[in-house]
């Protein structure tokens, strides 16, 4: 036991120092932190410990109990001993001890039966814990590539700035020296800032899956190395794979487990139905007993037969009752079997969709490279628009992150196979520890780092795009004779994409005018409720306005654009018309129109 607790402490000076130091972590040294240090498996490995120790309390029927008992104190008696002697009532100073010795011979089979249910129970526990550990693995693995995934789109996100940059560099040159149009900057600008908007989105998911790593596997994902993979140790096919499950994984021999604790427990019920028989020895010392001066001793060796004859029918209604919990346990084994089936069964499917869908995207990317390398030709030529060029950008960027979403899913699913075949962990070379008291070290160490942060130091190269300045200079876009009036207009328009971009309800609706009429069957009370909630819905909200024109007429304008929208749960192109009026000097939406 000291060199158990001297590992398992060392173990823990090992995470201390690797939780407050520069290192490179692989999948192994992750999923083997996660096992030795998740309470999730240390609460089941407890549980497993505990069912030892009940255990041992059951193999204890089959040896002697030895009682001692002692006394001294008052005693009055009258017996028919006193009243020969001439007394009514003796008073005396009684004193006694006896030491009795009692060894089970035959208890109509309810220590064996108990013994054998907490075997089965010790069995199906440390089957649970197994069955525990690979799928708490396998959600570390799923972390670990989480962390890997968000820093790879992280990398595309500040990769399409730059190329938005650049074109953005290019397009403002060319409008400084008089070729270019001011709607091709306006358009530039507000693509620049929706890959802005998307680069600062894969920080936060990286920030968050963070911390998802550090809650499972304790430590920071700090140098993650790459994954190579387990296509090697995934079945030729299905059917192999899920008998493979079938016959290893711990949660259904944890199940079988139960069934045979069950079965044991209803063998145990039955022994109120036999006598018991004990071998009792006794031994007596007595002084001043029953009235009687002197000693009173007595010792004695005994074969003795308790059989209880009639209980109230308790002890058949006990029989039945262990008696469904095995069909009980029967059906939890059986689900418990469709759910192994299950999992195995869709990370197959999972598996064999990715590994197909990975040779379609990667052409995509090939194709989409190739389109946007002759785009940006025949732009820089004239044979191309501005909108030509964006919009097969951003399909290049798209086509990347489904190619490197698509990768870090199929990795997954070789994993989720190898966790559904119970052979994760035989995988990486990862054993279950021998379960000590660390003191709290566990604890201490993972508050440590609780405050810390490993993703600062290695985004900031990629955010520092977000640091360059941008020239653009906002100007309408079209020749109006009021132009301090088509600036305020493209203020106000500015400010309605704004609240709306950033779901701020009242500041969107302040835009529209008292009189707005959204449509001739709908109110404008129940209009805006209805904007609330569909502003509201979604985490997020994106919104381009792409080829803006203004014209000004008195105190009446109208806005035409092409309006890009996407959020969370919705996408869509269209062109709109937007009426305004001026109020007291201020410019509000009193017409919306799509064209």
């Amino acid at each position: 036991m000291n060199k158990n607790f001297t590992l398992r402490t060392a173990f823990v000076a090992v995470c201390i120092t690797l939780a407050n130091s520069s290192f490179a972590l692989n999948l192994r040294d992750a999923v083997d932190s996660t096992i030795r240090t998740n309470p999730e498996v240390l609460v089941q490995s407890n549980e497993h410990l505990a069912r030892l120790e009940e255990l041992e309390q059951a193999k204890a029927g089959y040896k002697p109990t030895v009682d001692l008992s002692a006394g001294v104190g008052y005693e009055r008696t009258d017996n028919n001993s006193t009243r020969a002697r001439g007394y009514d009532w003796h008073s005396l100073t009684r004193k006694e001890a006896a030491l009795n010795l009692r060894q089970m011979l035959f208890d109509g089979f309810a220590t064996s039966s108990e013994v054998d249910r907490q075997t089965a129970r010790i069995e199906s526990q440390k089957l649970t814990v197994e069955g525990s550990s690979e799928n708490l693995g396998l959600k570390a693995v799923d972390l670990y590539l989480q962390v890997l995934r968000h820093k790879d789109l992280m990398a595309l996100s500040s990769e399409n700035l730059e190329a938005h940059a650049r074109v953005y560099d290019q397009v403002e040159l060319r409008s400084n020296s008089g070729v270019g149009s001011s709607s091709d900057l306006a358009q530039i600008r507000g693509r620049r800032s929706s890959a802005s908007a998307n680069l600062l989105a894969d920080d936060v998911n990286l920030r968050d899956a963070e911390t998802n790593f550090l809650r499972v596997v304790g430590l920071l994902p700090e140098g993650l190395e790459q994954v190579a993979g387990a296509a090697d140790k995934i079945p030729a096919t299905q059917e192999e794979a899920i008998r493979i499950a079938l016959e290893n994984h711990p949660t259904l021999k944890s199940a079988d487990a139960d069934v045979a604790a069950t079965v044991a427990q209803y063998k145990a019920s039955k022994h109120a139905f036999y006598p018991r028989f004990d071998l009792e020895l006794g031994a007596r010392l007595g002084e001043d007993l029953d009235g009687t001066e002197g000693r009173d001793d007595d010792m004695t060796a005994m074969l003795r037969m308790r059989y209880n004859l009639f209980a109230g029918g308790k002890d058949q209604a006990r029989t039945n009752q262990t008696a469904r919990l095995i069909n009980e346990a029967k059906e939890v084994r059986n689900n418990t079997y469709r759910q192994v089936v299950e999992s195995m069964r869709l990370s197959w499917a999972a598996y064999e969709a990715t590994k197909m869908q990975l040779t379609y995207l990667e052409d995509h990317v090939v194709a989409s490279e190739k389109t946007r390398d002759a785009y940006s030709k025949q732009f820089n030529l004239g044979k191309r628009t501005l909108l030509d060029l964006l919009d097969n950008e951003n399909e290049l960027f798209e086509a990347k992150r489904s190619k490197s979403e698509a990768w870090y899913d199929h990795l997954l699913a070789q994993y989720r196979i190898l966790a559904a075949m119970g052979m994760l962990k035989e995988h990486l070379g990862v054993e279950l520890p021998e379960l000590e008291d660390d003191e709290g070290r566990i604890h201490l160490a993972y508050a440590d780092i609780a405050d810390q942060s490993v993703v600062d130091g290695e985004v900031a190269p990629l955010k520092a795009i977000l640091d360059q300045p941008v020239s653009l200079q906002q100007a309408p876009v079209s020749k109006t004779d009021d132009e301090a009036a088509v600036k305020s207009v493209m203020s106000l328009i500015d400010s309605w994409k704004a609240d709306w971009s950033g779901q701020n309800v009242d500041g969107y609706l302040s835009h529209y005018a008292s009189n707005f009429s959204p449509n001739k069957t709908k109110s404008r009370a129940a209009w805006a409720s209805e904007r609330q909630r569909i502003i509201k819905r979604p985490k997020w909200i994106n919104l381009e306005l792409n080829d803006v024109t203004v014209s000004v007429d008195g105190n009446r304008a109208n806005v035409d654009f092409t309006q890009r929208y996407s959020s969370n749960t919705y996408s869509d192109v269209t062109k709109k018309r937007l009426g305004l009026i001026s109020e007291s000097g201020v410019w509000k939406i009193v017409e919306e129109s799509n064209r």
